[in-house]
């Protein structure tokens, strides 16, 4: 993924439901950083607060099953990030 590239993923967050119902939304919020680092390429990754918000709609039990993520790179000063936006 280039510098300023953009792509949607739909990022299945269904392992969360594995865990116990008071850990769900952090786990959700776990697997979504690790699945763009692995399909970015990137080490950090920023969760804006729309998605934020998104994730933690239902409370800490109940994650959505899945999100559809608008995720864009960026470089500063030789670091790079992506930040992770809800898609519409």
């Amino acid at each position: 993924m280039e510098e300023g590239e953009e792509r949607v993923y739909v990022v299945p967050l269904r392992s969360a439901k594995r865990v116990p119902r008071r850990k769900r939304v952090p786990r959700a919020v776990h697997e979504l950083r690790s699945f763009l680092m692995r399909h970015t390429k990137t080490e950090s990754v920023v969760i804006e607060q729309k998605l934020n918000e998104e994730l933690w709609s239902r409370g800490i039990q109940k994650p959505p099953p899945r999100v559809r993520v608008r995720a864009t790179k960026h470089v500063e000063d030789d670091h790079e990030f992506v930040v992770a936006e809800l898609a519409e």
